[in-house]
């Protein structure tokens, strides 16, 4: 399993980014995904998920900001974030999802996002 993040940067508070996850060694159709961020002293915490049918769930925090999508010809998921707030200030990971619960037990090496106020 090899999952790779990209596309988290400095951004102030109000603006977008768009993050990637590249997934390989694992059957993408098939499987839920998920993006996932810890801040610092903060436990990891799921932040949206996808089906593999492509039904989308999202915490309540970013709801109605953050878009989840996945492009299967790609075995690319994606994270649209928008309105951004200090508070989304984390290191954001991708990795399977099973009913809200990581389903590979390797991490990649997420992508930080700094959102300034």
């Amino acid at each position: 399993v090899q999952l790779v993040e990209s596309g988290g940067g400095l951004v102030q508070a109000g603006g977008s980014l768009r993050l990637s996850c590249a997934a390989s060694g694992i059957p993408f159709r098939i499987v839920g995904m998920g993006w996932y961020r810890q801040a610092p002293g903060k436990a990891r915490e799921e932040v949206a998920t996808i089906t593999s049918g492509g039904r989308p769930n999202y915490a309540d925090s970013v709801k109605g900001r953050f878009t989840i999508s996945r492009d299967n010809a790609k075995n690319t998921v994606y994270l649209q974030m928008n309105s951004l707030k200090p508070e989304d200030t984390a290191v954001y990971y991708c990795n399977g999802d099973r009913g809200g619960t990581p389903l590979f037990p390797d991490w990649g090496q997420g992508t930080q996002v700094t959102v300034s106020s």
